[in-house]
């Protein structure tokens, strides 16, 4: 369970809510858009097997810190997360206070991350991959055949021809479910599309 609970109030500068993770199962509470586009990326990294929000309070000489995320890794490497808009990380007072629990979690062996963004094309399209996250809402069998056939270089639109006589709209979304679960991989960096190039994950 989150350490704390979130408000919400007419005017509040930041979108709170809670997102579905894959990862877990489970919904998991984040305070802004931020901090969902990170818990995205969490829920999309495959080495991810553990994501908990506001995880806990550190109290240490008088001075107190609730994290945002903590991940857990298939190694069982623990990573904390610290979002924050990338013109806050100057103020004195952030910066201080992210180093403080930077060096206690670093302390515990643990990584400590700030993070503040990324590539704005590549967080698109795992925003939109994320539409298709859902295991349960797919054929399994469509999904398996899917992953045995592919073949790497293969463009979206050629898999979907080969599958012929189903129509794109039943046959894209077991694609994209693919690279959104790992099975197949793509290059994010460029928008995705009907030309979009993949392989099979090694």
């Amino acid at each position: 369970m989150p350490w704390r609970a979130f408000r919400w109030h007419r005017g509040q500068q930041h979108y709170s809510g809670t997102y579905w993770s894959a990862t877990t199962g489970t919904h998991v509470v984040y305070e802004s858009r931020l901090e969902l586009s990170r818990l995205i990326l969490a829920d999309f990294d495959p080495r991810t097997v553990g994501i908990a929000a506001q995880p806990f309070l550190v109290e240490h000489d008088g001075r107190r810190h609730v994290p945002d995320f903590l991940l857990i890794d298939v190694d069982g490497m623990v990573t904390v997360v610290n979002v924050k808009p990338a013109e806050r990380l100057q103020e004195r007072k952030v910066k201080d206070a992210l180093q403080w629990a930077g060096d206690l979690f670093r302390s515990r062996g643990w990584r400590s991350e700030i993070w503040s963004g990324t590539d704005p094309v590549a967080m698109s399209n795992v925003r939109f991959l994320a539409g298709y996250r859902r295991r349960a809402l797919f054929e399994s069998a469509l999904v398996a055949s899917l992953a045995d056939e592919v073949q790497d270089g293969d463009r979206v639109g050629d898999i979907e021809e080969r599958l012929r006589p189903r129509q794109p709209s039943e046959s894209r979304p077991a694609i994209l479910h693919l690279l959104w679960n790992g099975a197949l991989r793509a290059d994010l960096s460029a928008p995705l599309d009907r030309e979009t190039v993949v392989t099979r994950s090694a």
